[in-house]
């Protein structure tokens, strides 16, 4: 590499992101060519461009992330504070020469964001690339990614699932008001046409009129095969010239696409999809690249059977005991340091670093204590579900006294019964939702309500900690968890958040508020 170049460097400052209108360091493919201070994924940035970048706009900082960074730049980096540097560990070039790849994405670290780049590098050297995921709106998030960054797409699999952003990129997207669906359009009239005039004929008729029906008939079935041809030519026509084909597993396996040559196949979100959904694809492609966190929710199993011989564990929670090449996506660009912190050490070994710009302003995390209070758990309407009314009238107080944008807050509970009970009292511009439903998603602030308060210390499904992984991660700004310390706090992972939070946020008690 040249002394004086970064290779495949990115270059954001916090103005950059100002001006893409976003909160968060990491508008990969953003473009602003009058402010010259981004260059997309696969450029190279020499020392004189970083010079004048620093000079031109002394009071910005400037981030440089690289597989690899000069002992020149590094030197201009220890003169000006204003540079941060951070050398990735997963580079496209990774993915070259191995059969399969593992990246592990913890919360907020840009899995997606680093899966789109490698998907352009990818295809810039020829490769034809089949994404997966086990959801239809995993895909189509990637897919919308991927169209911001230019490539040229084909989304596999049922429509009527499909975002309305993203079917103009379906076969039958790009097919409508097409001359080919015209043409297509036509056929089927002549062909209703020709079926009717067969079906005019009575069952008594003569031989003349038999051999017209029968002649009618089989136009109608050679207009139908003709149709068949046209659509099987105009699909095969849509594949060949897609860079990514994407979709379900099931969505694509049902495509039968065995007949194209892929050149890497690539399954987000992973971490949730069941292994023999992952057998239905992995045929298609030479190459594997399995990106997602075992840490977080696992895959929804509903059959009693399948449970009972196994089939459970997700493909990357079995890919990753037994695969060496594994990437760890180590800095997280979502929360504050507080909010990431309990995650880091418990669930990634300490591992997982924050962005510079992300570093505590103040307090971010806070427990509001129930204990003794007497708000314990109810069953509600449904008689299976669990409630908590004392936890939900806390929150209400919170939203007051706490002065919370509504459309920057959301509420998110393991329990169903206590979500439907919170659509119910809290503002309508709120996202209310299972934890399990907001796997993915952020907001300014959060309020967990965990509802378990009994006197036995039964704390059900919250023994799934990976629930509360993806549930304390949600937050960017402000987190906030109501529950009861003496319900759940004899449980070790509990003990060691609530001791967590006494260190590093607010523990705040119930009778702070108005019972």
């Amino acid at each position: 590499m040249n002394k004086n170049e970064v290779q495949d460097a990115i270059i954001i400052t916090e103005a950059l992101s100002a001006a893409a209108g976003k909160n968060r360091l990491f508008p990969v493919f953003l473009k602003i060519e009058e402010l010259n201070l981004l260059l997309v994924g696969g450029g190279k940035v020499g020392l004189e461009k970083l010079n004048a970048i620093v000079q031109n706009a002394p009071d910005t900082s400037v981030w440089v992330v690289a597989t690899e960074i000069s002992t020149e730049i590094k030197s201009l980096a220890s003169a000006h504070p204003n540079i941060i540097l951070q050398e990735r560990s997963f580079r496209e070039d990774d993915l070259e020469n191995k059969e399969v790849v593992i990246v592990h994405g913890p919360p907020g670290t840009g899995k997606t964001t680093t899966l789109i780049e490698a998907i352009v590098q990818l295809i810039r050297k020829g490769e034809k690339i089949l994404v997966s995921a086990p959801s239809n709106t995993a895909v189509d998030n990637i897919a919308k990614g991927l169209l911001v960054a230019g490539v040229k797409i084909l989304r596999a699999g049922n429509t009527s699932k499909t975002d309305e952003l993203i079917f103009p990129h379906t076969p039958e997207g790009k097919l409508a008001n097409s001359r080919q669906l015209k043409e297509i359009k036509e056929l089927k009239i002549r062909a209703e046409q020709f079926r009717k005039m067969a079906l005019k004929y009575k069952r008594s008729f003569g031989k003349a009129e038999r051999e017209q029906r029968n002649l009618l008939f089989k136009e109608v079935k050679n207009i139908r095969a003709e149709i068949r041809k046209l659509q099987e030519y105009n699909e095969e026509k849509l594949y060949a010239e897609a860079d990514v084909i994407l979709g379900t597993p099931v969505g694509l396996y049902d495509e039968g696409i065995n007949k194209i040559n892929f050149h890497t196949l690539i399954i987000d979100e992973a971490g949730q999809c069941l292994e023999p959904l992952a057998w239905c694809i992995f045929p298609l492609a030479e190459k594997f690249v399995l990106a997602g966190d075992h840490l977080q929710l696992p895959p929804t199993v509903l059959s009693d059977e399948a449970t009972r011989l196994g089939f459970t564990q997700s493909v990357l929670e079995i890919s990753i005991k037994a695969i060496d090449e594994v990437y760890l996506l180590n800095t997280q660009y979502r929360m504050r340091q507080a909010i990431a912190g309990f995650s880091g050490n418990y669930f990634y070994n300490d591992l997982l670093l924050t962005a510079p710009h992300l570093l505590n302003q103040g307090s971010h995390i806070t427990f509001i204590d129930t204990a003794g209070s007497g708000y314990y758990e109810i069953f509600g309407p449904d008689g299976v579900s669990l409630q908590n009314e004392g936890e939900l009238n806390i929150v209400r107080q919170l939203i007051e006294t706490e002065s919370f944008v509504p459309s920057k807050t959301a509420f998110i509970s393991p329990y169903s019964g206590q979500v439907t009970a919170a659509k119910e009292i809290l503002p309508k511009q709120m996202r209310i939702s299972t934890i399990d439903s907001f796997q993915g998603q952020e907001k300014e602030t959060i309020i967990i309500s965990l509802v378990r308060s009994n006197d036995e210390s039964n704390i059900g499904f919250l023994k799934d900690y990976r629930r509360m992984n993806v549930a304390i991660t949600r937050a960017k700004e402000q987190l906030f968890v109501i529950g009861d310390s003496a319900t759940i706090g004899a449980d070790a992972f509990y003990h060691s958040f609530l001791t967590y939070i006494e260190k590093n946020g607010k523990y705040r008690s119930v009778w702070e508020f108005e019972l």
